[in-house]
């Protein structure tokens, strides 16, 4: 267990691969009977999947994936012994393909099940219960539709299971693969909930939800384990979202679990497998075992009375926040991780048969906990009242006052930050620089009043809401007002270029990662299967493209229209197989700066998308970060 250290001197400078190398050991389960645990670990270069028994140590693992040119991150169990199967792109282009491992043979190559056509890609992976030996699979083979498919994993035969109807439409499929539900987008923005009936097929609405305070859609929606209910996040008559259950027979809302003042934590379904889930179900029977909500601390909320146990014996085993909880089929043997501000990751064995826990293995074991900083949660206003939850991370062994400080801003923008390890975070504090993280307007998991009071407000209250944070900083007395830098990813990018445009005397320096430089662009090239579910986000939140009052305002707040008005030191840092935001967002602003004589440090990464992945990638934007940081900021260098 990780405890809070005393006052500590000033620590070393840690290497920037320490930070940014993949981790040691990752997303860890346990398989369906309970006999061999499986988990991302380095082999050949690169994240690759290996397998071990649960009583055995990394020392007899099989690496049973042997991918050398990028890292795998999600993988799947399957109900048949011998077969595992992953998930995997090209470069990160996001064109995801799903391939089959003979856990039998594991030296043998891994089978693309999917083969599809550039542009395609698999959405998601489910079991099958209905038939041993096959998984669900959602992808577009329609570039505009996304269709379930039944894949034989074995044999790799694909079989039609249910089309898409109308694109913007969700089939709710329950167990046994019959569909349950279905929520369909419509024009006014309202999600309608129809309950499907299983012998005939036909469709009955059972109530709407609202539209904008939905930008990413409803999440999560999940068919209950019976079949006879449908799981959702709605905020009902609240300003925070709930988790509640819609009666497929009689269309009754029920709270399933909701706390006063936070929200359902969403952000794990917008990366499935990678981050927490909001709700943790049963792997054998669909049923709600608990679920997740945000706050200071994450919380997790347990629903169900044997999870309860399990759950309070798991929190005995570290001083953080369980984050994820992988069980055999008789939800007695568990593998779970935790979330902690210091430490960048533990993973436990717990049987709660027979009591015994043990540690099987820290993500980073290099990483010393008590050498890095706490992250602070801290509350300022917004100059027009709203409240803007916000971390603040201060180097260790320093005195907190007159620092260059790093505003650290988040992506989506409908995600949020949230309290926990962040490589980026400990590294500039590291370095000597005090972190800010503010979750401005927009920001999810603060509120219905919050995420929609960014509407229309991109490159206006919205940035205000990050100057509002950093002179907050500054009047408490942590941050020196000369040596402020803001940096941050995809829309943290952008935040960052509209930052060092329309308010150039407050960044010292600024740092753009996939960001976006043309609103208009931007969404015109959004790949075309994802447009219809966008009416509540981008259309709602920035503009339509296609109105050309729209478009004009969009214009105005791109930071390629206010070129002539940057001259913060820059840099910008770009993958070429980007699909959400394209090269030619970053060269673009680039070319203009350079043309004006605006230094600016250009990195492109050729085998990169939506961010780096790759080791070697992310330490030469890391170093590159530490050297631009510390030459206009002053924060110590390596």
């Amino acid at each position: 267990m990780t405890t809070t250290p005393p006052h500590r001197s000033t620590p070393e400078l840690i290497d920037v691969d320490e930070f940014f190398a993949d981790p040691q050991f990752a997303n860890p389960s346990i398989s369906p009977d309970g006999t061999r645990i499986a988990y991302l670990a380095p082999h050949r270069g690169r994240r690759n999947v290996w397998v071990r028994g649960v009583d055995q140590d990394h020392d007899d693992a099989v690496p049973v994936t042997h991918d050398t040119r990028r890292g795998i991150t999600v993988y799947h169990w399957t109900d048949d012994p011998r077969w595992l199967v992953y998930l995997q792109d090209t470069d990160g282009n996001e064109d995801w393909h799903l391939h089959r491992v003979d856990l039998d043979h594991p030296d043998t190559a891994a089978v693309d099940l999917t083969p599809m056509d550039p542009g395609s890609r698999v959405l998601e992976v489910a079991p099958y219960p209905s038939a041993k030996g096959t998984v669900l699979v959602w992808m577009n083979k329609r570039p505009m539709f996304i269709d379930a498919f039944r894949i034989d994993v074995g044999t790799g035969e694909t079989t039609v299971h249910r089309e898409q109807e109308t694109p913007g439409d969700t089939v709710l499929l329950d167990r046994a693969g019959e569909p349950a539900f279905r929520t369909v987008l419509t024009e006014d923005g309202s999600v309608e909930i129809r309950a499907i009936e299983p012998a005939t097929g036909e469709e009955r609405l059972l109530g709407h939800l609202g539209g904008a305070e939905y930008p990413t859609g409803v999440h999560p929606q999940q068919v209950t384990g019976d079949g006879k209910g449908l799981l959702l996040g709605s905020y009902q008559d609240s300003d925070n979202l709930r988790l509640v259950r819609i009666d497929r027979d009689t269309g009754e809302e029920t709270v399933v679990a909701a706390v006063d003042g936070h929200d359902l934590d969403i952000s794990g379904v917008m990366l499935p497998d990678v981050l927490p889930p909001a709700v943790y179900t049963s792997r054998r029977t669909g049923k709600i075992l608990a679920a997740r909500f945000v706050g200071d601390r994450p919380h997790v909320e347990a629903l169900d009375p044997h999870f309860a146990l399990v759950h309070a014996a798991l929190q005995q085993l570290s001083d953080g926040v369980l984050a994820t909880a992988s069980s055999d089929d008789s939800e007695m043997r568990w593998v779970a991780t935790f979330t902690h501000d210091r430490d960048p990751g533990v993973t436990w064995y717990y049987d709660h048969a027979t009591g015994e826990s043990r540690l099987l293995f820290r993500s980073f074991p290099h990483i010393d906990p008590d050498s890095m900083a706490p992250m602070t949660p801290v509350r300022l206003p917004a100059r027009d009242g709203l409240p803007l939850p916000a971390f603040l991370t201060l180097p260790v062994g320093t005195q907190p006052r007159n620092l260059p400080l790093v505003l650290l801003v988040h992506g989506g923008p409908w995600a949020h930050d949230a309290w926990g390890f962040n490589p980026e975070v400990q590294f500039l504090a590291n370095r000597g620089y005090a972190v800010l993280q503010v979750n401005f307007r927009g920001s999810t998991g603060h509120g219905r009043r919050h995420v929609t009071a960014a509407i229309g407000e991109f490159a206006r209250a919205m940035h205000d809401d990050l100057i509002d944070a950093v002179d907050w900083a500054i009047t408490q007395g942590y941050a020196d007002p000369e040596r402020v830098g803001i940096y941050g990813g995809s829309y943290g990018g952008y935040a960052a270029l509209i930052g060092a445009a329309v308010t150039p005397d407050r960044f010292a320096a600024a740092v753009d990662y996939v960001g976006i430089s043309d609103l208009v662009q931007f969404l015109r090239t959004l790949p075309p299967f994802g447009r219809p579910y966008f009416g509540n986000s981008f259309y709602r939140y920035i503009g339509d493209p296609d109105d050309p009052e729209q478009e004009a305002d969009m214009l105005a707040r791109s930071p390629i229209t206010m070129v002539e008005r940057i001259a913060t030191p820059l840099l910008v840092a770009q993958g070429a197989n980007d699909v959400r935001v394209p090269q030619e967002q970053s060269d673009t602003i680039v070319t203009s700066l350079r043309e004006r004589g605006v230094p600016v440090e250009y990195l492109v990464a050729d085998d990169e998308g939506h961010g780096f992945d790759n080791p070697e990638n992310r330490a030469r934007l890391y170093h590159a970060i530490g050297r631009h940081f510390a030459e206009h900021l002053g924060g110590r260098s390596a």
